[in-house]
């Protein structure tokens, strides 16, 4: 009986131990199961909050400039107002008896009356686009503000204080003046020099006549188109800026550290 009994308790202690083996693997299948769980359920939320903090961590779009004068004048849609930040991409307009000027670093543009300018950033400078009507701009350094107009590339000749006037006559007719410093104006690799008190008639398309109206302040054109044997563009020497023009526009915009 007594052996009987202890046969009875072994097989039942095997059954025990069969039993919490059983128990034991079940917890471990568990304890697996759990884990891949809640390493999904970790990268959800992981996940889910990364696309929620996106925006957060994400740097801000660097601003280019700041608007110091504005009279009828928008900023995309917005009216203009004093102290407006412009960031790259920002399209800037005057109404037909506006006008509106921006610093940008160590430079300012002025837009005249009935124009309109998109900004953007070239390479390390920052830049603008005229699609219509006059801008006029200063810079204290070569590289302190590009202007483009369809293909041309408009900039300061050197890194004394220059200030340049544009202003667009068709998609490829525009006006350009230097009426302090040297200006360069590129088209791809023709590149050519503005000097100081002179004004170009510039034809973006060589093999088009000019169809624009005479520049206000010219006098009329001063002689036969200078085309080089590459040339990418023709232009056509007119009158220099008259002295009353030159005096307004160096008023306005003399200095980029000029508050």
């Amino acid at each position: 009986m007594t052996r009987l009994r202890v046969d009875c308790l072994t097989v039942t202690s095997s059954k025990d131990r069969l039993t919490v083996a059983s128990s034991m693997k079940f917890f471990a299948v568990t304890r697996s199961t759990d884990w891949v769980s809640i390493s999904k359920s970790f990268l959800a939320l992981l996940v889910s909050f990364s696309l929620f903090s996106t925006p957060i961590w994400a740097a801000p779009s660097a601003s280019l400039g700041v608007v110091v004068y504005a009279d009828r004048a928008h900023v995309g849609a917005a009216k203009a107002s004093v102290g407006a930040t412009v960031f790259s991409g920002d399209r800037l307009s005057t109404e037909q008896t506006g006008s509106m000027q921006v610093r940008a670093g160590a430079a300012r543009l002025l837009l005249a009356s009935g124009s309109m300018a998109t900004f953007s950033q070239d390479a390390a400078a920052p830049a603008a686009t005229l699609t219509l009507g006059t801008a006029t701009f200063s810079t204290a350094n070569s590289n302190a503000f590009v202007l483009h107009v369809g293909s041309a590339v408009i900039r300061a000749n050197s890194d004394q204080p220059t200030v340049g006037r544009v202003t667009v006559l068709t998609p490829k007719e525009l006006i350009v003046r230097s009426t302090r410093g040297s200006l360069t104006i590129a088209v791809e690799d023709d590149v050519r020099e503005i000097p100081e008190g002179t004004a170009y008639r510039v034809v973006l398309d060589p093999n088009a006549p000019p169809q624009g109206p005479q520049g206000a302040g010219t006098k009329g054109y001063g002689g036969p188109p200078i085309k080089a044997a590459r040339s990418k563009f023709i232009w056509y020497a007119i009158a220099a800026v008259a002295l009353v023009t030159y005096f307004a526009i160096d008023e306005v915009v003399e200095s980029p550290d000029r508050p």
